[in-house]
């Protein structure tokens, strides 16, 4: 059964959704890639293991296994609570770096990628798509629909990239704005505007696909697109704002986009251009 709703009058539908769907940006965590609640000490404490045996392979000067992760430890509750208070992410990568390099540890740029790597590999064993992903993203390309990746997050993009590569999905995105990159994030209208413009089309031609009411699809709608809220335990329980859809799958997506698009008029996308 298609589960797939509108959460608005036809009169809300008229106003808020003006143009047909050319673009389809989705946030990344428990949207695409399904995470659930994570038990965050199990995934630090298997990546301090991965990164310290890499290194100690290496030969670097990493000292003991209690004080690596102890640093790494305070250096990432550090900088997550500073993100907290300035509204921004940080680099995991040259978070690492600088902590390392104060230990005397002497790496390429590919080994601190890999390092970086390391450290997010836990997240990879629970980060699960789900079933048929990239039937249904080909189908959404094939569609002539651009795809792309707007996500707030600290972690490196090499090694987001990888994870995506590994599923068989990396190629589907051309676009990937990864926060840590920029001055600001989700739900600041700039992130929305420049993954916008990266992808080629006016809010109004876009459908935001995100599991967060208040960091994906309240600030979607505020910027003139269109915005689909993804079911998942992050929105258990909350009302889907008015003028948003809300979907259990992303396979239900080539369906949604079809509705939209079959009661926009032709005259009225031409007009929003």
């Amino acid at each position: 059964m298609d589960r797939t709703h509108l959460n608005a009058t036809e009169d809300t539908q008229s106003k808020t959704h003006k143009a047909q769907i050319k673009a389809v940006l989705f946030d990344l965590g428990d949207t695409l890639l399904n995470f659930g609640r994570i038990k965050t000490t199990e995934i630090f404490a298997a990546g301090a293991r991965l990164s310290y045996d890499y290194l100690k392979g290496l030969g670097q000067p990493i000292g003991s296994f209690y004080w690596y992760s102890l640093r790494n430890l305070v250096g990432l509750r550090t900088r997550r609570w500073l993100s907290a208070l300035k509204g921004r992410d940080f680099d995991a990568l040259e978070l690492l770096k600088r902590i390392g390099t104060k230990r005397g540890i002497r790496l390429t740029l590919e080994q601190w990628r890999h390092l970086t790597w390391l450290w997010y590999k836990p997240l990879t064993k629970i980060g699960r798509t789900e079933p048929g992903i990239r039937e249904t993203l080909a189908a959404l390309k094939n569609s002539g629909l651009k795809l792309g990746i707007v996500s707030n997050t600290f972690v490196h993009g090499s090694a987001l990239d990888k994870h995506l590569e590994q599923l068989n999905i990396l190629d589907f995105f051309t676009v990937r704005v990864y926060s840590y990159e920029f001055p600001f994030r989700k739900p600041d209208a700039r992130i929305f505007s420049l993954a916008a413009e990266r992808i080629g089309e006016v809010p109004e031609h876009i459908l935001f696909v995100g599991d967060r009411i208040d960091k994906d699809i309240a600030p979607a709608l505020k910027n003139g697109m269109h915005a689909a809220l993804k079911d998942a335990y992050t929105n258990d329980g909350k009302k889907t704002p008015d003028g948003a859809f809300k979907i259990e799958h992303i396979a239900e997506l080539s369906g949604l986009i079809r509705k939209i698009n079959a009661q926009t008029p032709p005259n009225r996308t031409a007009a929003a251009q």
